[in-house]
């Protein structure tokens, strides 16, 4: 299964080596950017050094190469069949963000994409940008060991917890109150809880299935809101399970 990038706005899909022509504007006395290449080696580079590997990848460019983002599935060669690892990169040649990275789980059943919450590095392009991205991408690539250990509790969690059809509207009415989902996406997340399109979501009416149901919806939206928004799902969610104690 490929990592896939929802484009909009402009963006569009790249090779490695269209990213590795991307020509890096001349720095200021204060700011300095960096090569979106050199980044994405960077987050390679510490993957590596903690014994993860690159399944796949995807690149995009937008605002004629100024804004780079690009999505890289990882594994660590367990055997595990609901979700793997996601790692989300950016980058900014027109001072609009910092130079981040931010994790995330793939479901794979459906391709589902559900970054964790907080971005996990994020370094403006000033001086000595260069000296302290490595020491931050080897701090946030090693928490990923946390993240994969928080997630395993947490889906194992959903797939047991049942719920009534009238706690999921009610749900569902939360997760439009915390701007989850836009209201026109509702119907669609009804009719994934509903009727799965996924058989391996139709058996049992759980968490699981409603987490399910409004990542599928959410398909389509805007990349860049996803760290917020799966922060906020994991939050309702995590709460009617009984994971309140649960990091993000």
């Amino acid at each position: 299964m490929t990592a896939r990038l929802m484009l909009h706005r402009g963006a569009h899909d790249v090779s490695r080596d269209e990213l590795v022509r991307t020509v890096t504007p001349e720095r200021t006395r204060t700011w300095v950017p960096i090569p979106h290449n050199a980044l994405l080696t960077g987050v390679q580079s510490a993957l590596e050094r903690v014994g993860l590997a690159v399944k796949s990848e995807s690149h995009a460019l937008g605002r004629d190469g100024d804004r780079y983002f690009g999505l890289l599935r990882v594994s660590d060669n367990r055997d595990v069949s609901d979700f793997g690892l996601t790692i989300g990169v950016r980058n900014s040649h027109d001072q609009s963000f910092p130079a981040g990275v931010v994790v995330g789980a793939t479901v794979f059943v459906c391709d589902n994409l559900s970054f964790s919450g907080e971005v996990k590095l994020a370094r403006k392009h000033t001086v000595h940008i260069g000296r302290d991205l490595p020491q931050l991408l080897d701090a946030a690539i090693g928490r990923l060991g946390d993240l994969r250990r928080t997630q395993d509790q947490r889906f194992a969690t959903y797939k047991v917890r049942e719920l009534s059809d009238a706690a999921a509207h009610d749900l569902l009415v939360q997760v439009l109150d915390a701007r989850v989902l836009p209201v026109t996406k509702l119907p669609l997340a009804l009719e994934e809880w509903r009727h799965p399109r996924h058989r391996e979501f139709c058996e049992g009416k759980t968490a699981w299935r409603l987490f399910n149901a409004i990542t599928e919806a959410s398909k389509g939206c805007d990349l860049q809101l996803l760290p917020r928004r799966t922060q906020a799902l994991h939050g309702l969610l995590d709460a009617t399970c009984g994971l309140t104690t649960l990091a993000v």
